[in-house]
């Protein structure tokens, strides 16, 4: 069955709740498997780190809504319980495929058909509630709303107001949240700080389990949670592996957005994924194929990145000398010239892209198609796809050589990314779960620059 922890809106406790939900389950001996909605990496970060396994995103934009059945079901298969957060305010989604709520919460709930608890934060209102939780409920008749989560509750004088109003309309209570101000999880310029760089997470974590203990009603929340086991082929089961390569894969505080899918992919395809930190290495791994950065937060970190003289000047080196390389937003800022940050200092980089990166109050923010721009060595000109831009930084030179041609919803079109020598970078970010073809042909582009002297 599952469930889906859904929200009026944006801002209403969903992530807290569902922590608190996953905090609780993971403390049980049975297993529990998380998903989240939409493009984000950060809050499965937080999922990852409660429950010990690879939160999967699904988002029927950067894939479909078949790929998001399949990857759903199969990651359920063997688990006790399975969770899903939800996105923003339930219905609020992109206008695709001739609908205006693609891609969100209640386009998951109708996708998975699995019921859903609304998340409702109460901090400033009482018999509203009613009218509230009635529309929700009735909007969409293809949804089973399973019940209600009351956040924000001020006292038991407060929940009983609530209680009366619910009580006209038979929407069942799953949990009552009462006001928490030790537990909120503090957040920057692309929104929560991720679980590394939280050093009392641990303790947040059993302060959530023992909330969502005394917060949920179990006895009605459990049977909803039960995961199913209807049995489904392995994805990408019908791609044969290529030759095995080596990729380095950038990982650590600075880089961290990542979809597990993808990585999962390449593994699929016979590559061994080497992790590697550009923070604090000072040499690559020996003999790869293959670098892959992904994005992340190199702005934050930049000060010690541009410290690590070592590692960028090798970096240089083999990049320019042949090494195929891919990367996305963080990724790509870190091969640039230099990073200006927020407080206006300028920090050298790898220098690879003849750009400079800096730092804009302006968040550059949604789902693009792109057209490769330029024949290459990726995919066959005016291959379409889709990925995601999420990024407060902007390049002060634009590329001579582009990767992508892009389109948002409202057809505004740019060009974007680059493709220089054996380097593609682009600040979009894409999932491979529906086109395998790309990391395929990383992977043979790889394999030929192992002829390449470094």
């Amino acid at each position: 069955m599952a469930l889906i922890i859904a929200g009026e809106r944006s801002g209403v406790g969903k992530t807290t709740i569902t922590l608190a939900l996953l905090s609780f389950l993971a403390r049980k001996p049975e297993k529990v498997q998380s998903f989240k909605v939409g493009p984000d990496y950060i809050d499965p970060m937080f999922h990852t780190e409660v429950t010990g396994r690879s939160c999967r995103n699904l988002d029927p934009v950067l894939t479909s809504p078949d790929y998001i059945r399949h990857c759903f079901l199969r990651h359920c298969q063997g688990m006790d319980y399975a969770v899903i957060e939800g996105v923003m305010g339930l219905f609020d989604g992109v206008c695709l495929e001739q609908r205006n709520d693609y891609a969100s919460t209640a386009h998951i709930a109708e996708i998975l058909d699995v019921p859903m608890v609304l998340v409702i934060d109460c901090s400033r209102l009482s018999g509203s509630v009613g009218a509230i939780a009635q529309g929700y409920a009735n909007f969409n008749p293809n949804l089973n709303l399973a019940g209600v989560v009351l956040n924000g509750v001020g006292s038991d004088r407060h929940l009983e107001l609530l209680k009366v109003a619910l009580d006209r309309i038979q929407i069942p209570i799953l949990g009552v949240f009462r006001r928490q101000e030790k537990i909120a999880l503090r957040d920057r310029h692309l929104g929560l700080i991720p679980t590394e760089e939280v050093e009392t997470f641990p303790e947040i974590q059993d302060r959530l389990a023992e909330i969502a203990q005394e917060s949920f009603d179990w006895e009605q929340v459990l049977p909803l949670l039960k995961a199913p086991q209807k049995p489904v082929p392995p994805l990408w089961d019908a791609i044969p592996a290529q030759t095995p390569v080596r990729i380095g894969i950038a990982r650590d505080r600075a880089f961290n957005f990542y979809y597990q899918d993808n990585l999962d992919l390449l593994k699929h395809l016979g590559a061994e994924l080497i992790p590697w930190s550009p923070l604090k290495d000072t040499s690559l791994p020996p003999d790869l194929d293959l670098l892959y950065f992904v994005g992340g937060f190199p702005e934050v970190f930049a000060q010690e990145l541009s410290h690590n003289k070592e590692i960028m000047k090798e970096l240089h080196r083999r990049i320019t000398n042949g090494l195929v390389t891919y990367a996305e937003c963080g990724g790509l800022m870190y091969l640039s010239q230099s990073i200006t940050d927020f407080a206006g200092e300028t920090w050298e980089m790898v220098g690879v892209l003849p750009t400079a990166i800096k730092m804009a109050k302006r968040l550059t923010l949604g789902y693009r198609q792109g057209i490769f721009a330029s024949p290459h060595r990726l995919l066959p000109p005016n291959t379409q796809l889709w990925g995601h831009e999420f990024h407060r930084s902007q390049m002060e030179t634009p590329s001579p050589s582009p990767l992508y041609q892009l389109e948002d919803f409202y057809q505004n079109q740019t060009q974007e990314g680059w493709q220089i020598g054996a380097v593609y970078a682009s600040y979009l970010h894409l999932h491979w779960g529906t086109i395998p073809q790309f990391p395929q042909q990383l992977i043979q582009l790889g394999q030929a620059s192992t002829n390449v002297k470094l």
